[in-house]
């Protein structure tokens, strides 16, 4: 056995207090190198007193499961319930040729009599109701949509900015208007119902100088163009009817050069009060411009990326985090919003945003905080920081075992079962799941216009442990490139949408509903043929269970089950390339 790479951390993912008072367990060792672990654990305070056996710990021994596989390594994982709150815990683990190895908080050696006698194991001193991870149980069942405010519908001509073009007459960019705002989005609410969405995402609404609008120049009130606070509060109380959530864009990392914060500095340089607010390395502030408006050289103050255009905030500064915060509470006390999407919120430090998250989850217990990581969020996460996180890597791992077919179809799973082990798993159970954004360009381009591929590659991803996303006008087949290609007007033209996709979208909500307990909870057992291009994922939860088949070869395929629940390119029994079938 490769001892070297065994591995388990306390009080981390790997060990960690679940609902009802169960604590889960998880150990890493080699792929395939191991026939079995135990686990062995007890109260720490819990001896046997007697003769022959003065002050030995009393212990308990359960099977561990071997739960998720990668190319690399095996996670075993197991579930106990102390009726104390108090736990320790050692692995007996048997090798491939029949040893038996303890491993404790110390060591990892042989198992003789004489070691077990001696462990000194992992602790958990005691278990704190209130350290344990606990994201809202809403989000778990929720469909999100996503929604670019210029883009979706414009709903009030009258306040549309100067020059906005007629809705879709010409190409996205990054400087043209066409006129979407919330009455846009409230005129649609029912079509999103009857989609199926049951979470609105809101890219940002506050005024600000650009139509993407992440260039903040006040939080606290609502940009012209897309209305004012009335509109506002009509939108998330007609959505709450309606059995949606809204979840707004929070900008905290940088403010917009409009800003009046900004704008003071400009004026006043070192004198203005709010040169703590920013992080400015030489006054006055200055930079040299480029021919691309969103990069500039020379820049004495630190921005988000190099654009001059969004000058980054100190959230070290009492003040800036007393401002931050009040907007925060601002519009959930004021508009009972239900989530909060932090951008860029990997750049801006742990301190502020363990205060954001208390202040949030104090103002509304099952507010949701979800945090744009591109990385591994574990950082956040696992700290009472976010509840979830946008979830890319697990986007691009698809992408590249899908899509642009870039690995191996068992490279991808043993990515994606790597991707799950990262995190507690109420953690996975809210992390956002989307194929495309603002940011990426859109699913059916990145399938090149295969819409079977684009059909299956949305299936796999509804399949999966998370919080599905979808972003505007891809149920209706819109295609793009990366931004600002894929910020163009969503189409409303009912000839022009593709209405199959649309069906298949709903049927595809449908099912995640149907099966939300399997699917928000349930394991993975997932088989895997590289040469035939096939793929079979079991989800399974007590007594309920999705057998999903995946056909990305050219042979076809032959099924043995009958009427699947949803399918694609099935004849009879032979699934066609990027044919699936869903069985329940």
């Amino acid at each position: 056995m490769d001892i070297a790479a065994v591995y388990h951390r306390p009080d981390s993912e790997m060990a960690y207090l679940r609902e009802n008072g169960a604590f889960e367990i998880r150990l890493k060792v080699k792929h395939d190198d191991v026939s079995k672990v135990e686990l062995l654990y007890g109260d720490p305070y819990g001896t046997k007193v007697n003769e022959k056996d003065e002050g030995t710990w009393e212990y308990e021994t359960i099977d561990m499961d071997r739960s998720f596989i990668t190319k690399l390594h095996d996670y075993y994982l197991a579930q106990v319930t102390l009726p104390l709150h108090r736990l320790q815990y050692a692995f007996l683990i048997t090798d491939q040729k029949g040893t038996k190895w303890l491993y404790d908080d110390r060591k990892l050696v042989l198992a003789t009599k004489e070691s077990i006698a001696e462990l000194t194991c992992f602790r958990m001193p005691y278990l704190h109701e209130i350290d344990r991870i606990d994201p809202p149980e809403w989000v778990k069942e929720t469909v999100w949509y996503q929604i670019f405010p210029e883009r979706f519908a414009n709903g009030d001509k009258s306040n549309d900015p100067k020059g906005t073009l007629p809705w879709g007459s010409s190409e996205p960019s990054r400087d043209n208007f066409f006129g979407g705002d919330l009455k846009g989005i409230i005129d649609h609410l029912d079509y999103l119902k009857d989609l199926g969405i049951t979470g609105l995402y809101l890219c940002p609404i506050f005024t600000a100088h650009s139509n993407h609008k992440y260039d903040t120049i006040d939080y606290f009130t609502i940009d012209p163009h897309f209305g004012d606070k009335k509109t506002f509060k009509r939108l998330v109380d007609e959505a709450h009817k309606r059995g949606m959530k809204v979840m707004l864009d929070a900008v905290f990392n940088h403010l917009g050069d409009f800003s009046m914060q900004w704008q003071d500095v400009i004026e006043h340089g070192q004198e203005s009060r709010f040169a703590s607010w920013f992080h400015i390395n030489e006054f006055p502030v200055s930079y040299t411009k480029t021919d691309n408006d969103e990069f500039a050289r020379d820049l004495t103050y630190e921005v988000f990326a190099n654009t001059p255009h969004m000058p980054k905030l100190n959230t070290a500064s009492r003040e800036v985090q007393n401002y931050l915060h009040e907007i925060a509470a601002y519009w959930i006390k004021q508009f009972n919003i239900d989530a909060w999407r932090l951008d860029v919120a990997n750049e801006i430090d742990h301190h502020f945003w363990r205060h954001f998250y208390s202040l949030t989850h104090y103002l509304k217990r099952d507010f949701y905080v979800l945090g744009e990581v591109w990385h591994n969020a574990q950082s956040w996460v696992n700290q009472h920081e976010f509840d979830g996180a946008m979830n890319y890597p697990f986007t691009e791992t698809l992408n590249d075992g899908i899509v642009a077919k870039k690995i191996s179809l068992s490279e991808m799973v043993s990515r994606l079962n790597e991707q799950l082990m990262l995190y507690r798993m109420p953690t996975n159970q809210v992390m956002l799941n989307s194929m495309d954004t603002h940011d990426t360009a859109r699913l059916l381009t990145l399938c090149q216009g295969d819409k079977d591929l684009m059909r299956l590659t949305l299936t796999l991803m509804f399949l999966q442990i998370g919080s599905p996303c979808i972003y505007y006008g891809t149920e209706v087949g819109m295609a793009g490139d990366n931004d600002p290609g894929c910020r163009a007007c969503m189409i409303w033209d009912k000839d022009k949408q593709d209405q199959k996709m649309l069906a298949f979208t709903k049927e595809l909500i449908k099912l995640r509903k149907d099966y939300h307990r399997i699917f928000s909870y349930g394991t993975y057992t997932w088989q895997v043929d590289d040469d035939n291009q096939t793929l079979k994922l079991i989800r399974s939860k007590g007594e309920q269970q999705i057998c999903a088949i995946f056909n990305l070869g050219e042979k076809p395929l032959k099924v043995t089950q009958k009427t699947p629940l949803l399918a694609q390119n099935l004849v009879q029994d032979q699934l066609g390339k990027h044919g699936f079938a869903i069985f329940g």
